[in-house]
């Protein structure tokens, strides 16, 4: 099977290469140059009925929201119910990261109620029945389960190898590592006593990658999980590691997504993201948060939304959806809406400032400008990113031609006035 990527390279701009061009007003030979290069990823199973999208150089900063049952609380319909609200409030990836329950019935479940791409982290079905009892034969199964059931894209945790845990043991890391996935692949090597599947079989996974047309998310298993943890030497290992990866997913025409970090404070994450961009070949930056304090549970949608904003202003391409529940809890229905609503604002905001984009985003900003101008609460509420919120809290003023903040000393209707003079 020849891959979109090789398509791309070879010259064809293909059907999901016109529909992002006329989505993301990009010329579409642009779009099939960047393609080509693994600047931008379509991430499209071939099984999966879902809309294309793009992801990377100017492309409009993408958000993911991720969902999933834990192994203490398995509701499938309240997770099915979270993807519908999260795609309803402008997400443009789901993750489905479940632990408990009927992984593939929840799986397939959550894709036929979505109509944007769905990602997946198969390590986590592989390890089942237990993580040191796990075979490489039941990672690679898994990838393909998946991939065979339409997930449009893959968190593998391919970086986080022998070498890259030998240096985290000697970092003098506070939290160590966080990411569930990298956690289960250390614990499996050590208890084994060999390499990363993931890594070493590598090969085999472009294969089945190349197979369903798989975008691989390259998952940061070395993410920092505080800010005292940010910027050190086991994150910038895995990240040349994951360089190396991608290179080999381009030469054999997998498209490739790279994951960052994590917690960093906001004067470290220009630097993270540019040495992540340089690292990696300018592959799709895709980071969760980052968070830029510690000490705000419960506001961690907001400490992220600053993270992202700056890192999605230094080339940060895609932003995973932190809710208020974030170390504390599964997120409910209310914390997955509020999440993907303060994400897509960090995104929009992150637009503004980059290359290819900027425009379309200020021209919105621009006609919002407009509305408060001539006082025109529609059009406001129109171009309002959450319009439900925004028309709620209007309907407190009693002056409905102001808000009742300046109510008649509104100063935008005493400009209007004096200038008709």
């Amino acid at each position: 099977m020849t891959t979109l990527m090789e398509k791309s390279y070879a010259g064809f701009v293909t059907p999901e290469i016109r529909k992002i061009a006329g989505k993301e007003d990009v010329n579409a030979e642009t779009v099939r140059k960047l393609l080509s290069h693994g600047q931008i990823v379509i991430p499209k199973n071939i099984n999966s009925k879902s809309e294309p999208i793009g992801i990377g150089k100017l492309m409009r900063t993408k958000i993911n929201a991720n969902i999933g049952t834990s192994r203490d609380y398995v509701d499938i319909d309240a997770e099915i119910e979270k993807a519908i609200t999260a795609e309803k409030y402008g997400a443009d990836t789901i993750m489905d990261l479940s632990t408990g329950g009927d992984l593939d019935m929840i799986r397939r479940r959550i894709m036929d109620a979505v109509s944007i791409p769905v990602g997946s982290v198969p390590i986590y079905q592989a390890a089942g029945r237990g993580i040191e009892d796990m075979t490489s034969d039941d990672m690679f199964n898994a990838v393909r389960k998946h991939a065979d059931d339409g997930i449009d894209f893959i968190t593998v945790h391919s970086g986080v190898t022998l070498s890259s845990f030998e240096r985290l043991k000697n970092s003098g890391r506070i939290l160590g590592v966080v990411s569930r996935g990298g956690a289960f692949t250390i614990s499996w090597m050590t208890h084994n006593n060999k390499e990363n599947p993931f890594y070493s079989e590598y090969d085999y996974l472009l294969e089945i990658a190349r197979e369903y047309e798989l975008t691989l998310s390259l998952g940061d298993g070395m993410r920092p999980g505080c800010i005292n943890d940010a910027s050190d030497r086991a994150k910038f290992e895995e990240f040349i590691i994951l360089g190396e990866l991608v290179k080999r997913a381009r030469a054999a025409g997998v498209q490739t997504l790279v994951e960052g970090p994590g917690h960093v404070p906001v004067d470290e994450i220009g630097l993270s993201v540019t040495a992540m961009k340089h690292l990696t070949g300018n592959a799709p930056l895709y980071l969760l948060g980052p968070l830029v304090t510690d000490i705000a549970p419960g506001y961690d949608h907001i400490t992220a939304a600053i993270g992202g904003t700056v890192a999605g202003m230094h080339g940060a391409d895609f932003l995973c959806m932190t809710t208020p529940a974030e170390h504390l809890a599964l997120p409910d229905l209310n914390d997955i809406r509020e999440g993907t609503i303060v994400t897509r604002i960090a995104a929009h905001a992150a637009d503004l400032t980059k290359e290819g984009v900027r425009e379309r985003a200020r021209s919105q900003d621009r006609v919002m400008a407009h509305a408060r101008k001539d006082l025109d609460w529609k059009k406001q509420f129109d171009q309002a990113i959450d319009p439900v919120k925004a028309k709620e809290i209007h309907a407190r003023s009693k002056n409905v031609d102001t808000c009742s903040m300046c109510g008649e000393l509104c100063s935008i209707k005493m400009m209007k006035e004096i200038l008709k003079k």
